[in-house]
């Protein structure tokens, strides 16, 4: 059951990125995808590996599909494969990440009083949490970071964000969820501001999330990607998400 849940999310994943892409390039392997308007979003301007051929230079790659950015980005969704691109990737300079992809095998919610919102609403709290996130950052990489959710809109059949307001209104808490035509979903940027936490704000976020899947395809896959060396993996586990794969990914800026 593991193998088919990540074999489903995985190629959830491959057609949301191809679908909201502006450009996308074949590549042996898998596929980069470009898009010149959000060209500080790593998601919008990567490389997407499974298992490269042998004898692939895969940093040469991403510089002949990449070079014309500020930074490098490769996901590669076999697990041995990325383990085996390690040591080459790391000597290149880029630094590695181990995703796990978990699948929600949890009795689902009836709901945490979050509601769906555009992005004019949620884009104040967006902004400040990229700056509290990115201090360095351009203005310009920053409203980009932000407008890019408007480029995930073409992604998926349904695209939509959530978000849970503090006692004052603001928003403390969002993520977007994603669902297909099949009823796939996936759970992503899930998200607290920093002056919102712990209180409640991401569990009504996760669990509207997960109504909201539920009551359009109540037997359908819903997923979310964790950091494998992070806490909010253990956080969703204790939500009833379950680990059913790793996925690698390489940065280089």
């Amino acid at each position: 059951m593991f193998e088919e849940s990540l074999q489903v999310a995985l190629e959830f994943r491959r057609g949301f990125a191809r679908r909201q892409a502006a450009e996308v390039v074949e590549v042996p392997g898998g596929f980069a995808v470009l898009h010149e308007r959000f060209e500080y979003s790593h998601e919008h301007n990567q490389l997407v590996l499974d298992v490269p051929p042998g004898g692939l230079d895969v940093a040469e790659l991403a510089e002949d599909v990449l070079g014309h950015l500020g930074h490098r980005r490769i996901s590669v969704f076999d697990d041995a494969a990325g383990r085996a691109l390690v040591p080459g990737l790391v000597a290149a300079g880029y630094r590695h990440e181990t995703e796990v992809v978990m699948a929600h095998r949890g009795e689902v919610p009836l709901g945490g009083g979050a509601r769906v919102v555009g992005l004019a609403e949620v884009a104040p709290a967006l902004e400040r949490q990229w700056r509290c996130w990115l201090p360095w950052a351009s203005e310009d990489s920053i409203a980009q970071l932000v407008g890019r959710r408007t480029a995930r809109e073409a992604g998926a059949d349904r695209v939509l964000t959530v978000a849970a307001h503090d006692a004052d209104g603001t928003v403390g808490a969002w993520a977007d969820l994603y669902q297909d035509a099949a009823g796939t979903a996936q759970i992503e940027d899930l998200a607290t501001a920093e002056d919102r936490q712990r209180r409640g704000l991401a569990d009504a976020v996760l669990a509207t999330a997960l109504r909201l899947a539920a009551d359009r395809a109540p037997d359908a896959l819903r997923f979310l990607v964790a950091d494998a060396e992070d806490w909010p993996q253990h956080w969703y586990a204790r939500r009833g998400f379950v680990t059913v794969g790793r996925t690698h990914g390489f940065v280089r800026m």
